[in-house]
């Protein structure tokens, strides 16, 4: 057992209601106190012995039930990881999102899929990041390279590169890495609302989830965060050495919301997408890239036909490169 604060829960009912169930992964403590991870699982019968696990964005967490029906259609058990300080797993007492090493996620990952494969017996384990979660995934993948623990690497629009000038990636970025050592809580930035706005069924949209977890603006920037997520970045552009298949998946096209407010349901507004592609051979030897005509920041959530297109592409792939149970 790799967690440090005490005995995990039992499976218990999710907030997501009949069909999900969650357990508390217990982590060490950090300076804000104690720290947990929460753990999802989609209850549906079927007992086999591939699974997926899921790994949410910033100011995000697992709500998409609809992907946990297409995995479960292709003959997978679903898991969801809700990262520290994020949605189920956020406290009263902890700044939200707040890490200032990426490397701190591997606890809850690694246990994630310790329960997965020796508590719950599967053979196959297909990791799946969105955003920010590519990033974190990927590093993490790349770290346990050689240990049969990760089978297949999806990645939903994964973070590569801030979204922004050259200026604010090159000269903005050395800013952070100073502030974020002596002051790294110091709130250096704020997310737009567009895109969370057209995403809610309240304003517009077509999904529901707890504004709590997922507010429209997200949670302020701080520098010590921002710090880490470029270290991630670097580390990524350098290169890594994945050992598994990867698929990174993307829209076709970015935009900027402010500009052109029109395009919010057919683009990027969140990222761009060059970086995404451009960074995908540094993965590792074995990644396939596609591009989603009209599909937006979160390929699970776009408008169709964008949305049947990836799933479909992610079906694909697969049944291409994913390892039946017992031929790992």
């Amino acid at each position: 057992m790799t967690t440090t604060a005490g005995q995990q829960d039992a499976y218990r009912e999710d907030v997501l209601g009949a069909g999900y169930e969650v357990r508390t992964l217990p982590l060490r403590p950090d300076e804000e106190g104690d720290v947990v991870a929460t753990l999802i699982r989609s209850a549906v019968p079927g007992g086999s012995r591939r699974a997926v696990l899921y790994v949410h964005g910033f100011v995000d967490y697992f709500f998409q039930t609809h992907l946990a029906d297409a995995w479960h259609e292709a003959g997978f058990d679903f898991y969801a990881v809700d990262l520290r300080k994020y949605g189920r797993s956020l406290r009263e007492h902890q700044t939200p999102n707040y890490v200032t090493s990426l490397e701190d996620y591997d606890a809850e990952l690694d246990e994630a899929a310790r329960i997965i494969r020796e508590e719950e017996g599967h053979d196959v384990l297909v990791v799946m990041g969105h955003s920010t979660g590519g990033l974190i995934t990927s590093l993490w993948a790349n770290r346990r390279r050689g240990r049969g623990i990760v089978d297949a690497l999806v990645l939903n629009s994964p973070w590569f590169d801030l979204n922004a000038s050259f200026f604010q990636r090159t000269v903005g970025t050395a800013a952070v890495h100073r502030i974020g050592t002596l002051r790294p809580r110091v709130v250096v930035g704020k997310l737009g609302s567009s895109y969370g706005r057209y995403l809610h069924r309240d304003t517009g949209g077509t999904w529901d989830y707890d504004l709590a977890w997922k507010p429209h603006g997200g949670y302020p920037v701080v520098a010590g965060w921002l710090r880490a997520i470029r270290r991630g970045h670097a580390e990524l552009n350098r290169g890594l050495a994945i050992d598994c298949p990867v698929l990174v998946a993307c829209s076709d096209a970015t935009s900027n919301p402010a500009r052109e407010p029109a395009r919010v349901s057919s683009t990027d507004v969140v990222l761009d997408v060059g970086h995404i592609a451009g960074r995908a051979p540094k993965l590792g030897g074995l990644v396939t890239l596609v591009r989603i005509a009209g599909g937006i920041h979160d390929l699970t959530l776009s408008p169709e036909p964008a949305r049947a297109a990836f799933f479909a592409e992610l079906a694909r792939w697969q049944e291409a490169y994913v390892p039946a149970a017992g031929d790992r």
